[in-house]
């Protein structure tokens, strides 16, 4: 379950303008960015792909039909063909080799080029059932005639918001019976933002501190009465910020960070489910003591999308002044109308090449145990 704040991304034909009453409403499950399959890219020249068409079963015969291969070039020599050939089985093999478990059927006996369409829809469905956050497989033929593989694996941020609220931290600072686990979240977001590189909302290279700066920008323009308790709200928000990023800045809450573990004995589900957080990330934290969360990041489309066509990570990743509130709302508003012009979202992505150089043995295991535990810790600060 996904505890982050989650909005929908796409087409929103009730969207409001940022400075509307009512809110885009939080919603419980994400579906799929409409724009997904609709983006804009520039015509660039590109290597050719061979793909293969997989021919879902007949309803009336219940027969499945093997792949066809949609060949690009409609005549081939014979020692092209051997050549093509030569290159397929051999990147097959490092395909197979890299991914255990993986031991693809014979197909040379098919004939060209069925016996490479059967061999793509063999491998692609291995790793589909096999290879956690496996994207796509593609065969390629550069520009000097070598044909390889090139696998895609992409951790799914679910079209989600993670964005980590300040301000209740700040407050559980401030209460007694809750100030053993709030030091403990402290080295939590120490962690966060030293190691893992969480962008800060008031820092001016966040993307959110401009959405502040903006929301800012309209309450000094409008000249209505209930604005006051709207600038009263962002102040905090700002003073807040200031003040916890102040602790967090102080590097010792990672000194600690294993000791006040040990040391919290918890007496309630909260600090239970706080020392849980707690534990997770420091475990990320002593076997990746030196990655960050973009160590991955790559636009969804290499091809090279405009940037402002781009949901960049350091947009939907960050940390927050709070989750609640006008000021919440409006930033929500502003972010997801935002984000509905956009065409596609960069998310972590590892390429592996198969063309006979060492493979990359780069993985997403990271990324795919810290964003369930930030969207924990989003859950947890969000309902304390």
């Amino acid at each position: 379950m996904e505890y982050a704040t989650q909005y929908y991304i796409g087409h929103n034909p009730n969207a409001q303008t940022a400075k509307a009453k009512k809110a885009v409403q939080t919603v419980g499950r994400v579906h799929s960015m409409d724009a997904a399959n609709k983006r804009r890219t520039r015509n660039r020249q590109r290597p050719t792909e061979v793909s293969a068409n997989t021919n879902v079963a007949n309803g009336f015969l219940k027969t499945t039909f093997l792949p066809k291969l949609e060949i690009m070039k409609t005549a081939q020599s014979p020692m092209e063909v051997e050549k093509i050939e030569a290159d397929f089985y051999y990147s097959l093999c490092a395909v197979a080799r890299h991914y255990n478990g993986f031991e693809p059927m014979d197909t040379r006996t098919f004939g060209y080029p069925y016996n490479i369409a059967l061999s793509v829809w063999e491998a692609e469905n291995h790793l589909k059932r096999n290879v956690r956050n496996w994207n796509s497989l593609r065969l390629i033929q550069d520009d000097k005639g070598k044909t390889f593989f090139i696998s895609e694996e992409q951790y799914n941020t679910g079209a989600t918001l993670y964005y980590i609220p300040v301000i209740p931290l700040y407050k559980m600072l401030k209460d007694p019976k809750k100030k053993r686990a709030a030091r403990l979240l402290l080295s939590v977001f120490a962690y966060l933002y030293h190691v893992a590189d969480i962008p800060y909302y008031r820092q001016e290279d966040a993307y959110l501190y401009w959405q502040y700066e903006m929301i800012s920008d309209w309450i000094e323009q409008d000249d209505e009465a209930e604005l006051d308790s709207r600038k009263e709200e962002l102040k905090v928000a700002q003073w807040c910020g200031e003040k916890v990023e102040q602790k967090i800045f102080n590097r010792k809450n990672l000194e600690v960070f294993g000791r006040r573990i040990t040391t919290l004995r918890p007496k309630n589900d909260f600090e239970q489910e706080c020392l849980n957080v707690a534990q997770g990330m420091f475990t990320l934290y002593t076997e990746y003591p030196a990655t960050t969360v973009f160590q991955h990041a790559k636009y969804a489309d290499d091809e090279a999308e405009q940037e402002d066509e781009v949901i960049a990570m350091n947009k939907y990743i960050s940390f927050m002044a709070d989750g609640k509130g006008w000021l919440y709302e409006t930033l929500a508003e502003s972010v997801n109308n935002e984000f509905n012009e956009c065409g596609t979202t960069e998310e972590p992505t590892v390429l592996k090449e198969f063309s006979g150089a060492s493979v990359t043995n780069c993985s997403l295991e990271f990324e795919s145990r810290l964003f369930p535990l930030i969207g924990d810790l989003c859950y947890l600060l969000s309902n304390d």
